[in-house]
């Protein structure tokens, strides 16, 4: 046998042993599709596939480095039908048989596949879900939270309006129950930074806003003095239509004007650009929140396991919420979880629609720990009974 056949034959048998002790870490990603609501507006397009780009391009980014520590990363989709039953799929194809699951299910699902998880080695990573409740009373062990809390957002608007120094506030609030408890947080924020609200609203017009609101925005909009108007509309129903109609030039935040949010178009520093281009290449237009929360939650379980050498969800779980776990976000400080909630730590973008204005936490805004905790619920407000440190 010649000396080149046998190195030939002693490097096949090196990567058939490496090939065989490969250590496979499947993630199932769940979500539902989402009926099409007629649109406020034609200019942007119904998206029905929000989340799941951004997940496959975490693998990639996974598989990346699980090629040099020996781990595969493969990501196991279940699509259900926006008819279909989503917490029945989980029960069916993904319980007993998974151990990570991305999550991009409403409150109501994510807390039942929560529930049916419970008794199981299993790690839920909710990329879906901003509501204050489950990062409190409603918490669960086995989920940790990726997307920005409502809580975080309004104290990022807060904090920047405090900058500004534009205390006075005009609340105006839609008639859905999401609109509401947008509207509780900015309430919570508004009384923790010691903003006043001097006057509030609820928009119950339930004609086209655009044949509507040339008039009786001008007119609805007239009320006490104040610095800034705040919107709650998380449906999109009117708050587009606030701007340059109110009868003071004022400006508009919250759920529209200036927006706090985990991602945004406009945002191109440290190394954004390059993860904005990647994710345009992959699917032809720009990287929405739930694609960047889904980019996260793949990789958040990607750097643990690589780090830990482990798919094991109890081990994997441990290291996220421990001090070394350190995960890049694109947004210039490491991100990590919260031990008292599962939430996601994070700075959060404001922004307009077609420009980056500042990143929240704000300077000036102290913490003993770190600033990011300076956004949302801080452990000693915290009402989750997970486990304290």
């Amino acid at each position: 046998m010649s000396v080149n056949l046998l190195v030939f034959l002693q490097l096949l048998d090196l990567h058939s042993a490496f090939a065989a002790g490969k250590q496979v870490i499947t993630i199932a990603y769940l979500t539902q599709q989402q009926t099409k609501q007629a649109p406020l507006s034609n200019l942007d397009p119904f998206i029905d596939n929000k989340g799941l780009p951004g997940g496959e391009l975490a693998i990639t980014d996974n598989n990346t480095t699980g090629q040099f520590t020996g781990q595969e990363f493969v990501l196991k989709k279940f699509i259900v039908p926006n008819n279909g039953n989503a917490v029945d799929v989980f029960s069916k194809s993904i319980l007993n048989k998974y151990n990570f699951v991305v999550s991009m299910l409403t409150k109501t699902d994510l807390l039942k596949i929560a529930e049916m998880a419970s008794a199981k080695p299993m790690l839920v990573l909710d990329a879906a879900t901003q509501d204050d409740d489950l990062r409190n009373e409603q918490c669960r062990s086995n989920i940790l939270h990726v997307l920005p809390s409502r809580s975080m957002r309004a104290d990022a608007l807060a904090q920047y309006m405090m900058k500004k120094r534009w205390t006075h506030w005009f609340l105006v609030i839609g008639n859905k129950p999401d609109d509401q408890l947008f509207a509780n947080a900015i309430k919570r924020a508004a009384k923790r930074f010691g903003i006043k609200i001097v006057a509030e609203k609820t928009w119950e017009h339930t004609f086209d806003a655009r044949r509507s609101a040339q008039s009786d925005v001008a007119v609805f909009t007239q009320t006490e003095e104040y610095d800034v108007l705040v919107v709650a509309d998380e449906q999109g129903e009117f708050g587009e239509y606030l701007d340059y109609r109110t009868w003071l030039p004022r400006p508009v935040i919250g759920t529209q004007g200036l927006i706090a949010t985990a991602w945004h178009r406009t945002h191109e520093q440290w190394g954004a650009t390059q993860i904005q281009n990647r994710f345009k290449d992959l699917t032809g237009r720009w990287m929405e929140e739930q694609d960047y929360a889904a980019y996260l939650a793949v990789r958040a379980i990607g750097e643990a396991a690589t780090r830990t050498q482990s798919k094991d969800a109890q081990q994997v779980k441990d290291y996220m919420l421990g001090e070394k776990f350190a995960l890049q976000g694109y947004k210039g400080v490491p991100l990590s979880f919260r031990l008292w909630d599962g939430q996601l730590r994070q700075p959060l973008l404001l922004a307009a629609p077609r420009s980056l204005v500042a990143v929240a936490p704000i300077e000036g805004f102290l913490h003993p720990k770190t600033e990011l905790d300076t956004l949302g619920y801080d452990q000693p407000e915290s009402t989750c009974k997970i486990k304290k440190q």
